[in-house]
């Protein structure tokens, strides 16, 4: 994330989406081509399960963890560094607290702040881009030029600047993360917006006199959903490391929360000898970016209107 972020290209993502209508209810047979390519697709697959088990914690959490307690300021001295074990199958930190129970704890919060800011990201992003693809002139020019000055800083060093002006916590870091994530999905929506207005089915809406607000929004929004939902898919895993970053250096959430990026930076001065207190928080980091990048790369396949059964 310090460089930036993995997007596909706005030109080929119109490229590639636009040759049909890219809605999933227009797609025929979208849950058969699922399951058949999640079946030939084993890695999507254990992408999947891990997804699911992610929710799973960041729902069920409080229940799942053997200690929920410990991820608040609970201090269990008698039990500080203790290596894993049956009893701790993650061992415990410095403060005697369950590493498991934390990293299950965690995930609530990594899947909350990815939700948010994909999620706003989106609602910011998507109708800018397609205002801009489908009107062009003066104000497809005003909206990509702020566009571009937004794109013009690497995502986490927007985002580091902006927590260092308003201050460390994870309101703030999440808050610095839409601000510097909507400018990808604005692209992204412009390009597919462009090609969309073209289209013989928005001239007939046209000639049909529906106001141009309905046909951007009833029309050309929704037939770019395809590569929106691909995008959105990455970009959760890539949020989640983004404010695990953020943690790791001191801008994002503060202690005690049993953040997984604040884990690992509590966790570093200890790997030498208690590895098990950062290795399993940045186990659960890898793990579950990996999963949403192969789901995306799977939504991608089956999004795409050339690959037809």
């Amino acid at each position: 994330p310090g460089l930036g972020r993995p997007t596909y290209p706005a030109d080929l993502m119109a490229a590639t989406f636009t040759q049909l209508p890219t809605t999933v209810s227009e797609r025929p047979g979208f849950l058969r081509r699922a399951a058949t390519a999640i079946r030939q697709d084993w890695l999507a697959l254990v992408g999947l399960i891990v997804i699911v088990i992610v929710l799973a914690m960041a729902v069920f959490g409080p229940w799942l963890a053997p200690a929920p307690g410990d991820g608040s300021g609970l201090i269990n001295v008698d039990e500080r560094m203790q290596a894993p074990s049956a009893e701790h199958l993650f061992g415990t930190d410095w403060l005697g607290r369950d590493v498991l129970s934390r990293v299950i704890l965690g995930a609530r919060i990594a899947v909350q702040v990815s939700v948010i800011v994909v999620g706003l990201a989106i609602l910011i992003g998507v109708p800018l881009g397609a205002i801009a693809g489908y009107y062009r002139g003066w104000l497809d020019e005003l909206i990509m030029r702020i566009t571009d000055l937004f794109l013009a800083f690497p995502p986490l060093l927007l985002a580091m600047a902006i927590v260092a002006a308003l201050g460390p916590g994870l309101q703030n870091a999440t808050l610095a993360l839409v601000v510097s994530w909507w400018p990808w999905y604005t692209r992204i929506a412009r390009g597919l917006a462009v090609s969309l207005r073209e289209w013989p089915f928005v001239d007939a809406a046209r000639a049909m006199g529906i106001r141009e607000t309905t046909i951007i929004f009833r029309h050309i929004v929704p037939n770019s959903i395809g590569p929106i939902v691909v995008q959105a898919t990455i970009d959760i895993g890539t949020v989640i490391l983004a404010a695990g970053g953020l943690a790791f250096i001191g801008l994002g959430a503060r202690p005690p929360a049993p953040d997984w990026g604040l884990m690992v930076a509590e966790g570093r001065q200890f790997i030498l000898d208690q590895w098990w207190i950062a290795t399993f928080p940045g186990l659960a980091i890898f793990f579950t970016v990996l999963a949403f990048n192969l789901v995306g790369d799977l939504l991608l396949r089956l999004l795409d209107p050339r690959q037809e059964d």
